[in-house]
């Protein structure tokens, strides 16, 4: 019945809200395995039965001992313990069982919900869609983690970039879907578009920041240079673009690819200010004044954890910290970006009813 379609839209919504949370839990994580560098520890894709952990002492000797034939243990972890070799493995371990959790969480309400005619159409794509991506990235998963498996001492760069840049656009499209389930019809004025704009440039920066600091992961380029606001005594550290073409420092040269993640840091920061400046002289609806003050101070605690994480050597609490306070920040920007969204004109419905005709 007609009164209980703001309930249902309601129930979807805290249920894709709480499965968005399950995905940030996901990247961090995804992070924490990278950082304690075990994720080449399971050699193997087993998306059913690799649910089970082993079991038995022989059942973990067997697990170690293919984990001892890829170069990652011959080069790097030669005379790791049967001890450590778990510590690495539960990491690992916990990060695809999660991955499969998501996943479920996603397919079996999707299915109830459908069955119950509780999916508007254009949800119900959406959210398909959303199972699709998510389908992929657990395959972009193992694409990373077969990187490292045979001539590479780590997974590559690229891919690890890639799996995290699925993995956020996933995330994202949740956060955006939840918010239009949750929320009423937009109330932005007619003048806010500078401030969506603001808000998109926020969102957009953050989104690039994190996806630099993969590379910066990859090549564990976090580990070099610790000392801030200096790289080595200088502004631009010796050898910034020396590799050619000019193109792939950033990519896999190591001093660029810091100073790039410092550099789009600062960017960001200096854009969480500026929009937060712009809320406070626009007229904007009062949720997206204060998101734009949560996003303000988030860009300047996550600065702040971003500085400590270098200074320290990468430390692995500091650092998941830092993870968190990214996510955390592009979670409020695409929020404060949905508050603002306008309603379209009514001469526009038509062009777009005329543009899908087409």
């Amino acid at each position: 019945m007609d009164h209980d379609i703001p309930r249902a839209r309601r129930l979807v919504g805290l249920w894709l809200a709480v499965w968005a949370g399950m995905v940030f839990l996901t990247v961090l994580i995804g992070g924490g395995t990278r950082l304690t560098e075990s994720g080449l520890s399971i050699t193997e894709w087993k998306p059913v039965s690799g649910v089970v952990p082993p079991l038995t002492h022989a059942d973990w000797q067997a697990e170690f001992a293919k984990y001892q034939q890829i170069p990652e243990y011959q080069q790097l972890k030669r005379g790791m313990t049967l001890s450590e070799f778990k510590r690495i493995f539960l990491w690992e371990y916990v990060h695809r069982v999660w991955a499969r959790l998501v996943g479920l969480a996603l397919l079996v309400p999707l299915v109830v919900f459908g069955l119950r005619g509780m999916l508007d159409p254009p949800i119900r794509r959406r959210l398909v869609g959303l199972l699709v991506l998510t389908s992929l990235q657990g395959a972009m998963g193992w694409y990373m983690v077969k990187s490292g498996l045979s001539m590479r001492i780590d997974v590559s760069q690229y891919r690890l970039a890639a799996h995290l840049s699925l993995a956020l656009f996933v995330y994202v499209l949740a956060v955006w879907t939840a918010a239009d389930l949750l929320r009423g019809e937009p109330d932005a004025p007619h003048g806010a578009a500078g401030m969506r704009h603001g808000a998109a440039a926020l969102v957009a920066l953050t989104f690039l920041t994190i996806v630099a600091g993969a590379f910066v992961a990859g090549l564990d380029a976090g580990k070099a240079y610790n000392t801030f606001p200096l790289m080595g005594g200088r502004v631009v550290p010796e050898g910034y673009l020396q590799l050619s073409p000019w193109w792939v420092n950033a990519f896999e040269h190591v001093p660029t690819v810091q100073f790039n993640h410092r550099l789009l840091g600062l960017a960001t920061v200096m854009a969480a200010l500026a929009f937060w400046g712009m809320s406070r002289r626009r007229p904007v609806p009062a949720s997206a004044r204060r998101l734009a003050g949560l996003a303000a101070v988030t860009a300047m605690l996550q600065a702040g954890l971003g500085i400590t994480t270098l200074l320290l050597a990468v430390p692995v609490p500091i650092a998941m910290l830092h993870q968190a306070g990214a996510v955390t920040l592009l979670t409020v920007g695409v929020l404060a970006l949905h508050s603002l969204r306008a309603l379209p004109t009514a001469a526009a419905v038509p062009d777009l009813h005329r543009a899908l005709e087409a």
